[in-house]
């Protein structure tokens, strides 16, 4: 019996990080969340979100941590991404990249567990999973400009 060649054994598919896998899903809620018209996070809505997406008690903390944060600083947020942005409104976005800026600029603002460089990095690889082809140099372009602020 032959066995199968290097080549046809396709690469195991490695499992984000708790902290990526948060951060994905901390996207999707947001974006699940403006789509149904309100940036209100309730226990309701988390529970179920949570129903939809199966994920570990760590990566829900770290999710849950990320959204509640988004959400309390979303105005400041708004308008930091606002005064970055040339040639676009924040309305003009895709709800995936105005999704996956928010949570970066969160990060990069507020957040003391991450170096910024590194949010950055996230949320460019946040946005190669569920952007465009052009989200990530966008998200990054963006995220830079708010860091050197």
């Amino acid at each position: 019996m032959d066995s199968p060649s290097p080549r046809d054994l396709k690469p195991k598919k490695k499992a984000p990080s708790p902290r990526r896998d948060g951060r994905e899903a901390a996207v999707q809620f947001l974006y699940g969340n403006e789509a149904q018209g309100s940036v209100e996070v309730t226990p309701d809505r988390l529970s179920a979100f949570w129903e939809l997406r199966d994920a570990k008690p760590i990566v829900r903390e770290f999710a849950e941590e990320l959204i509640h944060g988004v959400t309390g600083h979303l105005d400041e947020i708004d308008a930091t991404i606002r005064t970055h942005l040339e040639n676009y409104t924040l309305q003009r976005l895709t709800a995936v990249d105005r999704s996956i800026l928010r949570l970066g600029a969160y990060e990069v603002i507020f957040s003391n567990h991450i170096p910024p460089q590194a949010a950055i990095n996230e949320a460019i690889e946040v946005a190669k999973r569920f952007g465009t082809e052009d989200s990530p140099g966008f998200v990054n372009g963006i995220l830079d400009r708010i860091l050197k602020r």
